[in-house]
């Protein structure tokens, strides 16, 4: 569908300013023509139908006259007429006429429904016959030739299109963050919300101010599992089971753990009361790129 949806995407403008027709690859114009004298051929016979129609009924009523009062009126009686399509039809399909059925008649019975040995309907043979027919182009159009892609390279540029949406979508997400793409957040309102989460998850293991209690303390260089925003991430993410931290995955969004993460590394260089010792290896932040700011 993606496909079929970038192709019209692509053919529209080019539709616009060449005409719908010369903007069609050669297969589409070949199709298009096809149903253009379908579409041609099914009204011409519906008219003729119509009129041949309005002739029988016509003949009818004229039949049940009194040939006398015709022809006072001046009008001769016109014995019904079959048309030249049903002629055509007729012979083409080897109509059997009611009164000859039992000519036709199998041996098949299926409580009092007999069944009769007729041809295929004509529109069955006509759509097998025209299949037939296209058969060979299509074959040669798909496989041999530029005109068209075959169901597996069609299939391919799908899928790639698909996956270029699908990267232009999560850029898009706030929440299509993780370990390997996460940023430190240092506006105040991303803060502020990465504090409100800490005090309410994070404060009941590592301190009110990050000064470590049961879990280490966040106000030193020390980390125990790395120190940038992705390592801080991943931790908060998978949690260390046996350590006793559960994985906050299912119970955080991707950008409320991201808000966690650049909170707890804004607590780096504050001095709380009461600190727990250093825990882990220092790390250089330095060498980042992003602002720590202290916040308390």
């Amino acid at each position: 569908m993606n496909y079929l949806l970038l192709q019209v995407e692509t053919a529209v403008p080019e539709a616009v300013s060449t005409g719908l027709f010369d903007a069609l690859s050669p297969l589409e114009k070949l199709l298009f023509t096809m149903i253009l004298l379908v579409l041609f051929a099914g009204g011409w016979s519906i008219m003729n139908l119509s009129n041949s129609l309005v002739q029988m009924q016509k003949a009818r009523l004229l039949a049940k006259v009194d040939p006398e009062i015709l022809k006072e009126v001046g009008i001769e009686a016109v014995a019904p007429t079959i048309p030249w399509w049903k002629k055509v039809y007729d012979r083409m399909t080897d109509y059997v006429p009611l009164e000859k059925e039992q000519d036709f008649l199998l041996d098949h019975d299926y409580d009092g429904v007999q069944e009769l040995d007729n041809n295929l309907p004509p529109w069955w043979k006509g759509v097998f016959y025209i299949s037939m027919a296209f058969a060979p182009i299509y074959i040669y159009a798909v496989h041999f030739s530029d005109y068209a892609m075959s169901s597996r390279e069609a299939y391919a540029v799908e899928m790639e299109v698909a996956a270029e949406e699908v990267k232009a979508y999560l850029a898009t997400q706030k929440n299509a963050v993780d370990e390997t793409n996460v940023t430190y957040l240092a506006d105040a309102d991303a803060l502020s919300n990465g504090k409100i989460i800490f005090d309410s998850k994070c404060a009941v293991c590592h301190g009110k101010e990050g000064e470590g209690g049961i879990g280490p303390n966040f106000t030193d260089s020390y980390w125990l599992h790395g120190g940038s925003i992705g390592d801080i991430f991943k931790t908060i993410k998978n949690g260390v089971p046996e350590k006793g931290m559960i994985p906050w995955k299912s119970e955080l969004r991707p950008s409320a753990m991201q808000e966690v993460a650049s909170y707890i590394i804004s607590l780096e260089g504050t001095s709380p009361a009461n600190p727990k010792d250093p825990q882990g290896e220092p790390y250089d932040r330095s060498a980042e790129e992003t602002e720590v700011t202290s916040s308390k």
